[in-house]
């Protein structure tokens, strides 16, 4: 039993759906301290309205309530469950935080007898409150930048009259940097004052003097009852202050910081630690160090719960920062809790690392049209990527590797930027692809002081920037068969990929991965172990480096590899890598379920991924995780290494998919649906011909690969026509237009981003309805798992939509009709697995959009509402092991399940919010109604009408 054993039943608060500056780190840390309260048998009680996540799994907490995150939800679950003796809010973000604040003021907890552990709701008015947390560290001693709080708009004026510019605009109680920003003008002052108070719940502002250029850090802490405090984690932000460090390229352990800053820092992040009450658990600690050799130390904030840097410093260090501090919630002390890495000493330690981590944000501005694309006080991107390196060159190549945008590392790919304007501007505007630009301005001539004035980027980062130019010269001089072993292992040790060597060498990536096995330049992997080797660490946690040979005494050459490979029969689950509109958590969950399908089937399971956020790299989820990009070199050596029985590819969204042409060439076992079948669903045209066999409607449609080829089409198809490119994930790029000019200029603009892509050209279906239903097909029999109707119609793209589970309006010939082209459809691709198929309908017609044979963004949805595990199932069908006719399908909702989507428009002042067949939501939750005379669902019928045309 926990400490307290009063403690018998605990409630959970998630952080709901997913929008920007709260995403699936949340997820990750609720699920962490539901496994970990149910290792000390605590009746686990979980609220969130989020069904794409692993973390409202049935099988996560004792009870899961699917509900809107309000008071009166709480309020039903309190009554329903008269034993919940405690709350732990910290676990889900700003948004549970709030919400146990909100609940507070109400009486609420008092009224049930309920406790909140984990923090108390001083410490959250002191970290929250921008006054209440000045006021204090005045009174502890520690610096903070200079500061005034407003509630109104003329305090602020005067304020800013007292300060001059620039300034900082903060809101009190947001996340993600909502409502903050820098003002240089006096002009946009009366703006973003209005913006802040509009945006801090309690309509108050904090404005301080602009720390511009200074350098940014963060700690990651513990703390127990017994004011034992660890430093998991220092983060350094390669960014300078004044970028959102959600949006900052982070690294860790700290590069430029010294050691006598390092010490002063720590007792400060100590003393704020232990000043903020009854505290127990995981804390985040942000400093600004002025860039001189003073190295002076100003405190910029504290958060009393675990943040989006405590996933990332738990996946950086191997210690599972949620897991522990849910312990210490419990009143454990970490001297008594085991250290999870090495199983033999306490979690009392601070992880040493002999290795370095990058953290690179990944964007999608993209999506928001009229968006202001540069980077500031506000966080934008919707997901991040990891790399793990035995240098930072390594670690920073590997993760711009991850960001899958088309770029194989830092230059070298002939992609970069080479006008010398464009480059001064992208940097002095900081911009989502500095990462990349910095080198652009090396590669341009541009002197690394002129680069250092313009970003206040550390010069050390610089210089290793350089290093990497200077190599990629060198590498130039030579060719396949002259370039020398020891520069050819120096690039590889620096992260440079095949494809980026053989760009360097003006040869083939495949010439290169020859020449690299030839000369036994060979991927080693090493343990993430966190005790840098001191003590022996058991998780097995891998990531890929570079070594030259050892040579022993007695003349024997080897590299030492700590990935032993086994003689198990084994699978391989692709990972959905980044985060992004399109592909979001709903991905990992399936990779999840589908590692934990196959360990059930007695496989050994490899999970490769490198998002940071998420369940799937968590390192006790596969019996091996490899945090490497989804990148096709890494995982390839991975697979020659592992040797596995076949790879899982239909679980991790398109990112898994584009790897599968590779995979079958290189005659390596995809399970479950081929390949063949895969593309022949990609390709409209062999696709619209298995359709016409099958004697299945569809809208008339024609390919095109230029403009002058859509014109000519259009002629055939009649207006509206819908444009899309091939093989795109969330409707990347789709467009309705009603005339020939603007499919001139939408085809001209598509081509530009996407070249040499196909274009798809379909009659749109004005005003039908449109709907989609997931199934499993093994290959014989289909078992539909869910049909769903969209309220908004046909050109809104489904992720956009709210749908309803079993559909409202569709008669039973319509139904009939969906039920029969999904199972012709799923049998002649020779689906084995999942398979998700769009429908519009029109006249009581029923045509296909388009068929997905994969795990899609619907399925947690549908397993959530009727309670079944159908990635399971279909995992299982998959990998051969078992017919549909084994299982017993027992689907269970009384009522309509409506998955809701979430947007993030509020983080872009002038975004275009019209809805169309771009996917432009974040997240999603889920609402279940008794039936249609719910108000809820009358809300949203309602609105329908406003995006029909006819």
């Amino acid at each position: 039993m926990p400490k307290n054993k009063n403690l018998k039943s605990i409630l959970i608060i998630g952080s709901g759906p997913i929008v920007i500056g709260q995403a699936c780190e949340f997820d990750y840390s609720g699920t962490q301290a539901l496994r970990s309260l149910r290792e000390d048998g605590v009746e686990t009680i979980l609220i969130n309205s989020n069904p794409a996540t692993i973390m409202t799994d049935p099988s996560m907490a004792d009870h899961v309530y699917l509900r809107p995150l309000t008071t009166r939800s709480i309020v039903e679950i309190l009554k329903k469950h008269p034993g919940i003796d405690a709350v732990l809010p910290t676990m889900g973000g700003q948004t549970a935080l709030n919400l146990c604040i909100e609940a507070d003021e109400k009486g609420i907890w008092q009224d049930f007898g309920v406790k909140l552990i984990g923090v108390d709701i001083d410490a959250i008015n002191i970290c929250e409150d921008r006054e209440k947390f000045k006021q204090l560290m005045g009174k502890i001693g520690v610096p903070v930048a200079p500061a005034k709080t407003v509630t109104s708009y003329l305090q602020g004026k005067e304020v800013a009259q007292e300060f001059g510019f620039p300034l900082v605009i903060r809101a009190s109680f947001t996340l993600g940097g909502g409502g903050a920003g820098f003002v240089h003008r006096q002009e946009d002052f009366e703006e973003m004052l209005t913006y802040g108070l509009e945006a801090s719940p309690i309509h108050e502002v904090l404005i301080d003097k602009a720390l511009l250029g200074w350098k940014e850090y963060e700690l990651e802490l513990l703390r127990d009852r017994n004011d034992n405090v660890v430093i998991i984690c220092t983060i350094e932000n390669m960014d300078p202050m004044g970028i959102h460090t959600g949006d900052s390229i982070t690294v860790a352990p700290a590069m430029t910081l010294s050691d006598t800053a390092f010490q002063r820092m720590r007792d400060l992040a100590i003393k704020m630690m232990r000043s903020i009450g009854d505290f127990a658990g995981g804390c985040n600690v942000q400093f600004a160090v002025s860039p001189d050799e003073k190295e002076e130390i100003y405190a910029i904030e504290i958060n009393p719960r675990v943040s989006r840097s405590s996933a990332l410093a738990s996946k950086a260090t191997g210690y599972p920062i949620a897991k522990v501090a849910t312990k210490l919630a419990m009143g454990y002390n970490l001297d008594e809790l085991e250290n999870q890495i090495t199983k033999t000493t306490s979690a009392l330690f601070e992880p040493s690392l002999d290795y370095v981590i990058v953290k690179i944000p990944r964007w999608n501005f993209d999506k928001f049209e009229g968006s202001e694309r540069t980077l500031g006080l506000q966080m934008k991107s919707v997901g991040e990527v990891m790399g793990i390196g035995r240098s930072f060159q390594e670690a920073l190549h590997k993760a711009t590797q991850s960001l899958e945008i088309k770029r194989n590392g830092l230059g070298a790919d002939g992609k970069g930027y080479t006008k010398y304007d464009e480059i001064i501007d992208k940097l002095t505007h900081a911009s989502w692809d500095r990462v990349f630009v910095i080198y652009d301005a090396i590669q341009a001539g541009i002197p690394l002081s002129r680069i250092h004035d313009i970003t206040k980027i550390d010069m050390w980062f610089l210089k290793q920037y350089e290093e990497l130019f200077a190599l990629e010269i060198e590498i130039s001089k030579y060719n396949i068969n002259t370039l020398p072993k020891d520069i050819f292992l120096e690039a590889k040790q620096k992260g440079f990929a095949d494809r980026q060597i053989a760009f360097m060498l003006k040869c083939l990536e495949s010439e290169v991965y020859n020449k690299r096995e030839e000369l036994g330049i060979n991927r080693v992997y090493k343990l993430v172990d966190t005790c840098a080797a001191e003590f022996k660490a058991e998780t097995p946690y891998y990531y890929s480096t570079f070594e030259a040979e050892i040579e022993t005494a007695d003349g024997k050459k080897y590299v030492s590899n700590e990935s032993i490979s086994s003689d198990k029969k084994k699978i391989v689950v692709l990972g959905s890598g980044p985060n992004r509109i399109g592909q979001g958590i709903e991905f990992d969950y399936s990779c999840v379920h589908g590692v934990l399908a196959a360990a059930e089937c007695g496989y050994e399971t490899v999970m490769i991924n490198c998002n940071p956020e998420t369940v799937s790299t968590d390192f006790d989820i596969a019996d091996k995780l490899y945090f490497e990009p989804v990148f096709w070199e890494h995982i390839y050596d991975i697979i020659r290494h592992e040797n596995p029985e076949g790879v899982i590819v239909q679980l991790g969204g398109q990112t898994a998919l584009k790897l599968a042409e590779k995979l079958d060439r290189y005659g390596i076992k995809i399970m479950g649906t081929s390949f063949k079948a895969l593309d022949l669903a990609e390709d409209r045209g062999s696709f619209s011909r298995l359709l016409q066999d099958n004697d299945i409607p569809y809208p008339e449609f024609g390919t095109a690969e230029n403009a002058e080829e859509a014109l000519a089409l259009a002629d055939e198809l009649d207006f509206p026509i819908l444009v899309r490119p091939s093989y795109v994930l969330g409707g990347q790029g789709m467009k309705i237009v009603i005339n020939k000019q603007e499919l001139e200029e939408t085809v001209v603009d598509l081509l530009r981003k996407i070249p040499n892509n196909k274009l798809l050209l379909d009659h749109y279906l004005d005003g039908a309805i449109e709907a989609e239903a997931d199934a499993i097909c093994d290959g014989e029999d289909v078992y539909i798992i869910g049909i769903m109707e969209h309220i908004e119609p046909c050109g809104i793209h489904s992720g956009d939509s709210n749908a309803l589970l079993p559909p409202f309006t569709l008669g039973d010939l319509v139904m009939q009709q969906i039920k029969d082209h999904t199972r012709k459809i799923a049998v002649a691709l020779n689906t084995v697995g999942l398979i998700n198929i769009q429908f519009a309908i029109k006249d009581e017609q029923v045509y296909i959009i388009e068929a997905n044979p994969r795990a899609s963004r619907t399925v947690p949805f549908i397993a959530k509402a009727y309670k079944e595990p159908y990635v399971n199932y279909a995992t299982k069908v998959m990998l051969g092991e078992k017919k549909l006719k084994d299982f017993n399908f027992n689907p269970q909702l009384e009522g309509y399940a409506i998955k809701q989507p979430v947007f993030s428009f509020n983080k872009f002042h002038k975004v275009n919010k019209q809805l169309g067949p771009e996917m432009k939501s974040t997240g999603e939750s889920i609402l279940f109604i008794d039936s249609l005379k719910d108000d809820a669902f009358y809300d949203l019928y309602s609105r329908r009408k406003m995006y029909l045309s006819k």
